[in-house]
């Protein structure tokens, strides 16, 4: 599986952005697909995630009405839709593929996601 993130850039605070990963390669091993975010010191972070399926998702409590997640299968898509930036919300953010069963809750952990996509940064300043 092959992942293309983009769609970052430098926005002020309350602005909003659309992240996009574009999925080629063994489409049908997808599971669930995931945002994640590191900012510089710290570690790799959750942020939203959804099933292939779209019938799941879930969101870091950080995030929480602010950002959300969609997948279109026709594109071999997932989107990232991030409203009311903050400065804390300044990272670079990688898309991510979960090929576990689907269980009954979202995966959440970094371990959990076995293929990654380069990062897009994402910075808020005014």
């Amino acid at each position: 599986v092959q992942l293309q993130a983009s769609g970052g850039g430098l926005v002020q605070p309350g602005g909003s952005l659309r992240l996009s990963c574009a999925v080629s390669r063994n489409i049908f091993l997808i599971k669930y697909m995931g945002w994640f975010r590191q900012a510089p010191g710290e570690e790799r972070e959750f942020v939203a995630a959804i099933s292939w399926r779209g019938d799941m998702s879930a969101y870091a409590d950080s995030v929480k009405g602010r950002f959300t997640i969609s997948r279109d299968n026709a594109e071999n898509a997932v989107y990232l839709q991030v409203n009311n930036l903050k400065p804390e919300d300044t990272a670079v953010y990688y898309c991510a593929v979960c090929i576990l069963p689907y269980v009954g809750s979202v995966p959440r952990r970094v371990g959990d996601f076995a293929y990654w996509g380069q990062g897009t940064q994402v910075t808020v300043s005014s």
